[in-house]
């Protein structure tokens, strides 16, 4: 049966919930704690010592193309740009949307003019995907971090090493307090469990651990910033509620639970168009009871 109490907030909030990443890593105050998290997750292959936080909204050439609208875009001392994106669940075609997003980064590169002189000198362009609930590969296959680039699919020789795609798969990362040998584990780590702590542990007594935790205590938040976060915290509570509601109809009816959360990431964008109730669940299979609670 679905969970009918929303989560109590502990000593400190879960970094995963929308409002509380971008408090901690979106603002220019905090992007230390972003640099340090990015330059772990490069594992060395890059260092960034500056960046700069951008819109996060690009709108296409056309009047009537479709924007993209990342979680956090920056751009690093060298020119690179970043897009951090947290993925809450599944969703259709999460492949194509990380491809549409970074092509737009790499076509708005392009002058207006004098694209001879320029020569299509690209940036690079990088997307870090933060997979919190969603698998990439069906089964216990353990691995949690994914480094994906163009290659030679017979050599593995890297074709284009200035577009890159990082996913880490949270639900695979399992590792226990006692085995967190890297820096990027204790990271991970602390993005899964902070919100379960009642203080900082000792092993992550750095002072970037410790301004982490002091800007994610519940306690330092104005009013205006609570209520945020609350609201933030009861919307990923009620999509994952619905979610177990129609893992527990799906499970009765037989159906298998990609299939099912794919239909239910459908369902979700038909329904922010407007469609009928009635017609989404003829398209996606699900009852219209799920879709109302969607």
């Amino acid at each position: 049966m679905p969970n009918q109490q929303p989560p109590s907030v502990g000593r400190y909030i879960d970094p995963l919930v929308d409002f509380a990443f971008k408090k901690i890593f979106g603002s220019e105050p905090n992007k230390d704690l972003l640099i340090a998290f990015l330059n772990e997750v490069f594992r060395g292959r890059k260092v960034i010592v500056n960046l700069t936080y951008n819109k996060n909204e690009h709108h296409g050439d056309l009047k009537h193309e479709g924007a993209a609208i990342f979680d956090l875009q920056c751009t690093g001392d060298k020119g690179e740009q970043f897009i951090i994106e947290i993925q809450r669940g599944r969703q259709g075609y999460f492949k194509e949307r990380a491809l549409f997003y970074t092509s737009r980064l790499i076509s708005n590169q392009a002058p207006k003019g004098k694209r001879s002189q320029w020569a299509y000198n690209l940036s690079e362009v990088y997307l870090i995907a933060l997979l919190e609930d969603f698998t990439s590969a069906a089964g216990p296959y353990p691995k949690y971090l994914h480094e994906v680039y163009l290659c030679d699919t017979d050599t593995g020789e890297i074709f284009y090493d200035k577009l890159g795609f990082t996913y880490i798969e949270l639900s695979k990362f399992v590792k226990t307090e006692s085995e967190l040998v890297t820096e990027l584990d204790k990271w991970l780590y602390v993005l899964k469990h902070m919100s379960e702590m009642g203080k900082i542990p000792a092993y992550l007594r750095k002072p970037i651990f410790e301004k982490l935790f002091n800007i994610a205590e519940y306690a330092n938040f104005t009013k205006e910033e609570k209520d945020m976060y609350d609201s933030s915290q009861k919307y990923k509570w009620d999509n994952q509620n619905t979610l177990n509601y129609a893992l527990t109809e799906g499970i009765q009816k037989g159906i298998e639970q990609g299939k099912l959360e794919e239909a239910l990431a459908i369902a979700r964008e038909l329904k922010k168009e407007g469609l009928a109730i009635e017609f989404i669940a003829k398209t996606t299979k699900l009852s219209v009871d799920v879709i109302e609670k969607l």
